[in-house]
């Protein structure tokens, strides 16, 4: 049962006239070289000019048969060509023997895993510069989610434009949420703890991070499908509702990333009949039972086996419909430069949603512990190839030195939970054009202490205040980051930022007034939408406002996910020194977890249908007063103080809605003069398009 040399990718990171990145993991160790080709249509067939094999590669080894590469490849004489089609190969060096990628059938076209578009010889992609271009952006992707999988779209737009470079996406942003490792489903989670062994190897004595787990029941229900959710809370001090499956090695980590993002682990699983039915797993008693038949009475007992019973059979049925699509999600990160943002669902839900969940989970072994994994994993598989050169030489020596042996009493050990802890530059500026400056909102928030008053019908409560996403300090550095890429002001920006700064109101208002109280008595609401917005912090949001006036881009994009809901938000804002900006907010989410289904998701769809009349085409005047109050001009209010106002317009789709709650993935085209955002979504196989109507940017400025 050899695992396959190829574990996941190959992946095209980032990009520029000065290197192309690409990543790749496998399961041996192999000398990794590559070529770059610059292709030109002659005569209705293509010839490939070879115009670099100079590369370097870095290689880490993270288990027994586990081994991520980043190759880079350096011009030979002059910078890469920019607007013209480029394609690579990658060359596997072992034992003298070196085979490149064609030697997997990964460049044969007539193989359903090809990752190659038409009547190319290898995967392309394009460095794109000038005021025109395309590009995909998208959030949410859960193995196990309801629905088919947008991703799969992006993979068909790539199909049809890859040889037409102006409509050709250039890149490819997530923006969190590319695992799900607090919700993982039943089926998978025998088969991420079986892989996670062979991939890793012997990993972490869980029972020395945290002593109780070598007692009873936690030693075997931490192993068993469902028996988790105890040890995530109480242990770990987590809050996620779903953490019976809950990811704590790194190893299990890795898998799930392995098998989020290509079909090689599937087919390994399947020729090695590794995937369990329901009966398998009753049968090899791998479930844990609340109700056991010795301790609980027949009927609890029997109930519970038929929920269990249920649920896997529901989730199974989710990943099985999905599975095709593998393949698809494979070309695509191969053919298209891809950067990529954690949100909280990489790590764990809720991951420093407060003051007191940080220092819960630090002042837990293992809560720290996990954390430290989902980090180092994300990392790992999303993290490096982002900004390879910002990770300095002792941050990688710290990961290899702990991986090669999984010591949690090690000195390498201490180190690898401080250094990820206190990691203070995950976000990054792309190199693309126009930049874009990917926020970290997760780990450099800032916590407001009192509490927030709320009423629930005639009772006055106090409950917990939304955090700053980002900390003053940590806008320093951002700005830092973004001058040092060669932005200069007056220039476009594209601003990544997980949680849209402007969401949907109706929605926001809802969560305002109802969501939070209805969560802080146990109504599970935020099941279906997070209370976890820049607006709840009106400091916060009011920081993001001056850092786009003090940056002064001739326009901002922000683009946005996490919220399971897309949109198309524009906002005018003048200071009341006159300073303006011109923010356009693109959202796009789910790719893959439709989540506004059931009784909650029916509620919150009806009611945004019936008020949806009220925004469209519509302009909302709103303005934030001295004490960070986000007002509208119709409120009571004295308007003679304040810090800025704004004009916000939601912009409707042709079929006249201002939100798609479906799986999609957004499309933006611009130009100098005019932006398009488009939603692409994966039905019975094809793709279909959801249009909003184009933005004329230079009347947008005028205003």
């Amino acid at each position: 049962m050899k695992l396959p040399k190829i574990l996941s990718g190959p992946i095209l990171r980032r990009v520029d006239k000065s290197s192309v990145t690409i990543w790749i993991a496998t399961s041996r160790r192999f000398q990794m070289g590559a070529e770059l080709y610059e292709i030109e249509r002659r005569n209705k067939e293509n010839v490939y000019h070879l115009i670099s094999d100079r590369t370097h590669t870095e290689t880490i080894k993270l288990g027994k048969r586990l081994y991520i590469h980043l190759i880079t490849i350096k011009p030979m004489n002059q910078l890469f060509p920019t607007n013209t089609l480029l394609g690579y190969n990658l060359l596997f060096t072992r034992r003298s023997k070196t085979v490149d990628l064609n030697s997997f059938g990964l460049l044969d076209s007539e193989n359903p895993h090809s990752i190659v578009y038409g009547d190319m010889n290898y995967p392309t992609f394009q460095i794109r510069s000038g005021n025109s271009g395309s590009f995909l952006y998208g959030s949410c992707n859960k193995l196990h989610g309801k629905g088919e999988h947008a991703l799969a779209s992006a993979d068909l737009q790539l199909e049809e434009t890859f040889n037409q470079l102006q409509e050709r996406p250039h890149s490819l942003f997530l923006l969190g949420d590319q695992i799900y490792a607090d919700d993982v489903a039943d089926p998978v989670f025998p088969l991420i703890r079986l892989l996670s062994k062979k991939l890793v190897g012997p990993q972490e004595s869980l029972s020395l991070v945290d002593q109780r787990l070598d007692e009873e029941p936690y030693n075997s229900s931490i192993n068993y499908i469902h028996g988790r959710q105890y040890v995530m809370e109480h242990f770990c001090q987590f809050t996620s509702m779903h953490a019976h499956n809950h990811l704590i090695k790194f190893g299990e980590y890795a898998a799930m990333y392995l098998l989020s993002w290509g079909p090689q682990l599937w087919e390994y699983a399947v020729e090695n009949e590794l995937l369990l039915s329901f009966e398998d797993c009753m049968e090899k008693e791998l479930y844990h039972f609340i109700f056991p038949k010795e301790e609980g009475t027949l009927s609890e007992h029997q109930k519970e086996y038929e929920q269990h019973k249920e649920r896997f059979q529901e989730q199974w049925t989710d990943i099985q419909e999905n599975l095709h699509v593998l393949p698809r999600i494979r070309r695509l990160l191969a053919n298209t430069p891809t950067y990529m943002m954690f949100d909280d669902h990489d790590i764990t839900d809720d991951w420093n949603l407060s003051h007191n969940w940080k220092k819960n989970v630090w002042s837990s072994e293992l809560g720290r512990h996990v954390v430290a994994n989902g980090l180092g994993a994300y990392w790992a598989f999303q993290g490096w190839g982002n900004e390879p050169d910002s990770y300095s030489d002792p941050f990688l020596s710290t990961i290899e030195r702990y991986c090669h042996s999984y010591s949690v009493q090690s000195n390498e050990y201490r180190r690898w939970i401080h250094d990820l802890w206190n990691y203070d530059s995950w976000h990054f500026v792309t190199p693309t054009e126009p930049r874009v400056l990917f926020i970290d909102t997760r780990t450099k928030r800032e916590y407001t202490y009192p509490p927030k008053p709320v009423k629930i019908g005639g009772m006055m409560e106090e409950t917990v205040r939304g955090p700053n996403l980002v900390s003053e300090e940590a806008w320093k550095k951002l700005s830092h980051s973004l001058r040092r890429s060669g932005w200069i002001s007056g220039e476009r920006l594209i601003i990544a930022s997980p949680p849209p700064l402007y969401g949907i109101g109706l929605i926001e208002s809802a969560l305002h007034s109802y969501a939070l109280p209805l969560r802080a008595i146990g109504i599970p609401i935020h099941e279906v939408i997070d209370y976890e917005a820049w607006k709840y912090n009106g400091e916060g949001f009011t920081g993001f406002i001056d850092q786009i006036l003090h940056w002064n881009p001739s326009e901002c994009f922000i683009l946005s996910g996490d919220v399971h809901y897309a949109s198309n938000v524009t906002s005018h804002i003048k200071t009341s020194n006159g300073q303006k900006a011109h923010v356009l907010q693109f959202t796009s989410s789910p790719m893959h977890n439709l989540s506004f289904t059931g009784l909650w998701g029916s509620l919150v769809k009806g009611v945004i249908r019936l008020n949806a009349l009220k925004r469209k085409n519509k302009e909302i005047h709103r303005y934030c007063t001295e004490a960070f109050q986000l007002k509208k001009e119709d409120e009571p209010g004295d308007l003679s103080s304040y810090r800025w106002k704004e004009l916000i317009r939601y912009h409707s789709t042709e079929n006249k809605q201002i939100l798609d709650t479906e799986n999609n993935i957004g499309l933006i085209q611009y130009t100098e003069k005019r932006v398009q955002h488009q939603l692409l979504h994966y039905k019975k196989l094809e793709k279909r398009v959801t249009t909003f109507h184009p933005i004329n940017l230079n009347l947008q400025s005028k205003k």
